[in-house]
């Protein structure tokens, strides 16, 4: 579970806003817009290497240090991040200032660990992960990149609870305590599915042979008019 404990400076060039097809021209020129946001300042907008930003999301964990046109750098924290829902690449970035000796909310990744060893899955039941983002609160520098839970001795039948994650320190959830993060179930038999299938087939069935005579009866009526 990594957290912030080390910084990256990431430069960026203030901008002027613009309209779409300048934003289009300075994506193609491998470059990247983003706003910055927060410190009592106004929104700020620049522009961005796109390997740079890229290789500082991921190596520094939550915080990054800004220059922005050559200046002292300030601690940030990517606030909201824009991909192309085809190519999965990020198009315009929202950062956030931030005082290190202040915490703040982020939301973070839940993964749960171990679920194919739990005694249910084993026995053929399903376990469905319905949470998988946390809020939290805590120093920028304490954000985790993701909150590891292993699921233990789940049974079948059991939920697991937002009370039986342990938070890592100097973080606080903030989430009700009885928020389902997720639940092991039994499988359903084949039996089950295939009177399922069959009753939908015949209810199907029924509603064809309805309209069929409904038809029919028009056919005659038309008929016997003539």
């Amino acid at each position: 579970m990594a957290t912030a404990t080390d910084t990256t400076t990431l430069a960026v060039a203030s901008r002027e806003p613009q309209g779409s097809r300048a934003v289009r021209r300075l994506r193609r020129s491998g470059r990247i817009p983003g706003v910055l946001y927060g410190g009592g300042s106004d929104p700020l907008s620049f522009d961005v290497d796109a390997r740079e930003l890229r290789l500082a999301l991921a190596g520094a964990g939550a915080v990054v240090d800004l220059s922005v046109d050559g200046a002292k750098p300030t601690p940030v924290v990517l606030k909201e991040a824009q991909r192309d829902p085809v190519r999965g690449e990020t198009v315009h970035v929202d950062l956030l200032r931030v005082r290190l000796d202040q915490p703040i909310h982020a939301v973070v990744a839940l993964e749960l660990a171990g679920v194919e060893d739990t005694p249910g899955v084993k026995e053929g039941g399903i376990l469905e992960h319905l949470t998988r983002e946390l809020n939290i609160e805590a120093l920028p520098t304490a954000i985790p990149e993701s909150i590891v839970h292993e699921v233990g001795e789940m049974q079948i039948g059991d939920t697991l609870a937002l009370g039986a994650i342990a938070a890592p320190e100097g973080v606080t959830l903030l989430d009700d305590e009885e928020l389902v993060i997720a639940t092991l179930s039994a499988p359903r038999l084949q039996a089950e599915v295939e009177a399922e299938i069959e009753a939908e087939t015949e209810l199907v069935g029924e509603g064809a042979e309805g309209e069929g005579e409904a038809s029919a009866a028009g056919d005659d009526g038309s008929s016997s008019e003539e």
